[in-house]
């Protein structure tokens, strides 16, 4: 995708130097365009806990690269497998819902356990952070072939006319490599010609919405509205949305979806006036050990200042600015869950599947070994 367009990447290695990890700092998205390094272990789960980088597939990578940093300070360490199983710990703990971190820093650690060489241990963590990188661009391309197979079908009931797309939060390629989960049928859309509108949520707390989504979509030149999170409902009872695409943080077993909070609320009011809903879904968010995942999934608690406290351009300067009384007590779920009867299909990068065991096994059997 592009930022000032040139095509670029949401993590690379940087070319003069393996050992620094660069990252395009989100935290200051739309308003300004930083890099920030990540040379160390400590940096990485920096990054991943104070959001430079958000959204479960680059949440992944980040961790994969952070293992990799991990294997560099373990070559001084007496105890160097012991070291890494810290950093492991220390990554994991940073985001508790999103199931790619896990994942990807149990793939280094199940690669990395057996080999003694440090530098051995260096070369199989860099390549192996290279490959989940490069595999969640293929993942993500794919979901976009499949979910616009979706958007063209509509198209044609509306004769041309553009097909209106509610999403929420940000599921673009800014939170994976890129393309994006949700977003990657929209551009894939827009590639084949397809007219397309997308009504952008500014999803608070964040505003990964107003703030994310908005810019990568206007960047692209994707046709697009911002909204405030209660207005859905009325654009769906109004005939003015034909579908919604959400992305996943994980996703149970039996389909059940936790993804940005108010996920849930946009599921039931699409729910209620036949609109389909579909989530885009990499597998490395599946988590198949959860069979319920209102009951099971952890849901991340943050800080109650983000709700509290909302960041905004000023004469020129990013600030933050207290919404409510000083002394107000918030509370900062992170993610909710929405339910499998909610969702009319699982697009992933294997095909599109019906949110449920069945479903998912059909596509994805090993997931349940």
């Amino acid at each position: 995708m592009k930022i000032k367009g040139k095509h670029e990447h949401t993590i690379w290695v940087n070319e003069n130097d393996n050992a620094l990890i660069q990252v395009f700092d989100q935290r200051y998205l739309p308003h300004r365009v930083d890099i920030f390094d990540i040379r160390t272990t400590d940096e990485a789960a920096f990054a991943i806990k104070e959001m430079v980088v958000r959204g479960a597939p680059l949440i992944g990578v980040t961790a994969a690269y952070g293992m990799y940093l991990g294997c560099i300070e373990a070559k001084d360490k007496e105890r160097p497998n012991l070291f890494l199983a810290e950093v492991a710990t220390k990554l994991n703990d940073t985001r508790p819902t999103a199931v790619n971190l896990s994942w990807a820093v149990h793939k280094q650690l199940n690669a990395l356990h057996k080999i003694k060489d440090p530098q051995e241990k260096i070369k199989v963590a860099f390549d192996m952070a290279n490959q989940i990188k490069q595999d969640d661009i293929n993942i993500s391309k794919h979901i976009g072939k499949f979910g616009v197979e979706i958007i063209k079908q509509i198209s044609e009931k509306k004769k041309g006319e553009p097909v209106n797309i509610l999403t929420h939060c940000n599921a673009g390629w800014l939170a994976t490599i890129d393309w994006g989960t949700a977003l990657s049928p929209i551009y894939h859309a827009q590639k084949e010609g397809v007219p397309i509108h997308v009504w952008v949520d500014e999803t608070r707390p964040r505003n990964q919405g107003a703030n994310l989504t908005a810019f990568e979509l206007g960047e692209q030149d994707v046709a697009h509205t911002l909204i405030n999170d209660n207005t859905g409902g009325h654009l769906m009872q109004h005939g003015m949305v034909d579908m919604v695409i959400v992305g996943t943080d994980r996703t149970a077993g039996n389909g059940d979806v936790a993804n940005k909070i108010g996920t849930y609320l946009k599921a039931l009011a699409a729910h209620d006036n036949n609109i389909p809903f579909y989530v885009g879904l990499p597998s490395s968010t599946l988590d198949c050990s959860i069979m319920d995942g209102v009951k099971d999934i952890p849901i991340e608690t943050r800080d109650e200042n983000e709700v509290k406290y909302m960041q905004g351009k000023v004469d020129g300067e990013i600030k933050s600015i207290l919404i409510c009384p000083e002394a107000t007590p918030a509370l900062n779920y992170g993610f909710d869950v929405t339910p499998a009867k909610y969702i009319t299909g699982l697009i992933t990068e294997r095909g599109i599947c019906e949110a449920s065991e069945k479903g998912i096994r059909s596509l994805f059997p090993e997931k349940y070994d």
